[in-house]
């Protein structure tokens, strides 16, 4: 079943001949597009009849029909027999044409949005991305929305063009509508996670924060959400390190290394503690280290004061640091017998909303053990 929702919205003439104009469109050979009655009966416009006997034969009667009725009502369930025959025939391009001609001759039906979806459909299966995008974006900006087999005609719509579309700035209005419209018809974590990613794209981090914030209360850790393959953590990162007072970074991975170092050589715990990450610091073993970059929002539980009570902790000279240069860990030991080697890893910054810190390095945690 096909239903109009209340709320009409008019499109100019003008902008359906721009569309159809876009691709092309013409008057497929000689004469109209379209049957039309004259005193001799129905014209059909030959173009139009293709396939086997048997499919022609439905064709001229489907269209001998679609000119004998002028509601938009019973004419659509005519056009969708009609179309039927083209995609079984994989004949897009008459399809394309047959629709266009639709919305040239009639540029007020009430279900053009369903027509111009149909055309988005099909130039999507001829390869024709970009064409379609621009239809889809035609239907969820100028269109009324219409439901169909109990589907939103503008949800799917918007589906396809967060698929299709690159563009920062619109997927940022496509993702808007998406939560603003159909809350209860979506995952609403990764649309408020890709949003974010959208409003980052475009540099507006305040916009951003705020929906990575309502990604983390719609998720859970370990989720990934399209080729973020920790997109909690990732988020988690952000949104407490925007929360922080980010007071605790430093320029460069060997200056954190040699405060640390001075405050272990000095035995002075709460010295050492002010060098650790206020915001996402964690403590572990190797054995979660697939979740230990971000994960575990707040400050460590523990204190270093009695450890370093009971005997001089000693560290390596120099750091291990990883292939990619944005990490780095310091080799500890002397802490308590029966897990003597801890290692402190630091890591590069990453925050863009702030190019004062974005990059600079802190101490995210320690991994209790010898390294795996």
């Amino acid at each position: 079943m096909i239903y109009m929702d209340k709320k009409i919205i008019k499109v100019s003439a003008a902008c359906l001949a721009i569309v159809v104009a876009m691709v092309g469109f013409s008057q497929c050979q000689s004469g109209n597009i379209l049957p039309v009655l004259n005193g001799n009966g129905v014209r059909i416009n030959p173009y139009f009849i293709h396939g086997t006997a048997a499919e022609q034969q439905t064709l001229t009667e489907l269209f001998t029909l679609l000119a004998a009725h002028s509601d938009s009502r019973e004419q659509l369930a005519i056009v969708r027999e009609i179309a039927g025959i083209y995609l079984s025939q994989r004949e897009f391009g008459r399809l394309i044409n047959f629709l266009n001609g639709r919305l040239h001759s009639y540029p007020d039906d009430l279900y053009n949005a369903y027509y111009l979806f149909m055309i988005a459909f099909a130039h999507q299966q001829m390869g024709a991305l970009p064409v379609a995008a621009l239809y889809f974006n035609l239907i969820v900006r100028n269109y009324p929305d219409l439901e169909i087999q109990g589907r939103s005609i503008h949800l799917v719509a918007l589906t396809h063009l967060i698929n299709l579309v690159e563009d920062p700035r619109q997927r940022v209005w496509y993702y808007e509508e998406l939560i603003s419209r159909f809350q209860e018809q979506i995952d609403l974590g990764p649309t408020y996670f890709m949003l974010g990613q959208a409003y980052a794209a475009l540099g507006e981090w305040d916009s951003a924060i705020r929906a990575y914030t309502r990604f983390l209360s719609h998720s859970r850790p370990g989720v990934g959400v399209l080729g973020v393959h920790d997109a909690y953590s990732y988020a988690r990162l952000l949104v407490d390190f925007h929360n922080s007072s980010r007071d605790w970074t430093f320029a460069s991975v060997d200056a954190l290394a040699r405060a640390v170092k001075s405050a272990l050589d000095a035995g002075a715990p709460a010295r050492l503690m002010r060098y650790h990450a206020r915001a996402n610091f964690f403590t572990r073993t190797w054995e979660n280290e697939d979740s230990a970059v971000g994960a575990g929002a707040g400050h460590a539980t523990f204190s270093v004061s009695d450890f370093m009570r009971r005997s001089r902790i000693h560290y390596a000279n120099n750091l291990v640091i990883s292939p990619n240069g944005n990490e780095a860990f310091l080799r500890t030991w002397g802490w308590h017998p029966f897990l003597p080697v801890w290692y402190f890893y630091f890591r590069r910054v990453h925050f863009p909303p702030d190019p004062a810190i974005h990059g600079r390095w802190e101490w995210a945690g320690i991994f209790y053990g010898e390294r795996l």
